[in-house]
């Protein structure tokens, strides 16, 4: 959203787009508001009234389990009226316009739409298009990014692992076609990061990576050397053209985390995925229900990081209401 010591702009307090352009102040201020909505989640009544009279319509192009419930939740626990759209059954699939469906659901007093689209720009197309008063948060755009996703793993590194400018940090797997990635890779370098190293075969590996800041390799135990966190990748079959893997087994056999791999890494390293996860090609099961893993962890947190970025978009028309 902003550089270190400067304000935010009007649009960057109306929606939630990238990690891309958000400070390591702005990442530090939503993670604290997340520790605080934590708590929520553990009381009998799981509510607070942030956004009582809220509407929050989740329009997701893609299947989602853990994203499209996690906001779902979130925004429940906030208070907010919840819509899910099933687009399978919308008027889009009858050849209404992604706008107008849009515009049709702001013509309902929507307040707030949580965005996931097979097509990179949706979101910021969606944010370019409505009025000041509604609210855009990406929850996943093609290739491009997927915020919400990046801060949560943020989220839950800071709570293992503590400082990151102390950290290394290991991605693996495809990071060519993962928005999970680039999310991650900015977030790690807006907060002080150590090290970040991406590890990956050539085809999945992207030309210009080592430009983001990165370290890149293409041998896995070597780029698990001493790390303190370990996140592995799905691998977006979805999104591939053409065959860049020999075959399951051979990728598993190079690049898939299992006890053996993951005794390079610091003894007391973490293991994250931002799911679903494909065993027995991504990470062995031994690892991903092994005491190093943190992926269930990573879900739970996933719910008080989305309720900190609903309430701070919230806030932040608020803020605007009373200055207007």
């Amino acid at each position: 959203m902003i550089a270190e010591g400067t304000r935010e702009s009007a649009e960057q307090r109306q929606h939630f787009l990238t990690t891309e352009t958000l400070s390591g102040r702005t990442i530090t201020e939503i993670l604290d508001t997340a520790e605080s909505f934590i708590s929520v989640g553990e009381r009998e009544i799981k509510k607070v009234p942030l956004l009582r009279g809220k509407t929050i319509v989740n329009l997701f192009f893609e299947a989602s389990t853990r994203t499209r419930t996690t906001f779902e939740i979130a925004g429940k626990r906030l208070s907010a009226d919840i819509i899910n759209i099933n687009t399978s059954v919308s008027a889009t699939q009858k050849g209404e316009s992604l706008l107008d469906t849009v515009r049709n659901l702001e013509a309902m007093h929507t307040d707030l739409f949580v965005i996931r689209h097979p097509l990179s720009g949706a979101a910021d197309l969606i944010a370019r298009s409505v009025p000041r008063h509604v609210h855009v948060v990406n929850a996943g755009d093609g290739r491009h990014a997927h915020p919400t996703q990046g801060l949560l793993d943020m989220f839950t590194i800071r709570r293992y692992k503590g400082d990151f400018r102390r950290l290394t940090v290991a991605i693996v797997g495809d990071v060519l076609h993962s928005r999970v990635a680039r999310s991650q890779i900015h977030a790690l370098t807006a907060l002080g990061t150590k090290e970040i190293r991406v590890i990956a075969p050539r085809s999945l590996m992207p030309a210009a990576v080592a430009s983001l800041g990165v370290t890149p390799y293409t041998d896995m135990n070597a780029g698990l050397k001493d790390v303190d966190v370990v996140i592995m990748l799905r691998l977006q079959f979805e999104r591939m053209s053409g065959a860049l893997i020999p075959s399951a087994r051979e990728y598993f056999a190079l690049y898939g985390l299992t006890p053996d791999r993951l005794r390079h890494a610091h003894p007391q390293a973490i293991v994250m995925h931002p799911g679903p996860m494909n065993r027995g090609l991504e990470i062995a099961s031994e690892v991903a229900d092994g005491p190093q893993s943190v992926i269930l962890p990573q879900v739970t947190n996933g719910i008080a990081v989305r309720m900190a970025i609903l309430a701070r978009l919230a806030g932040a028309q608020a803020a605007e209401a009373k200055t207007s």
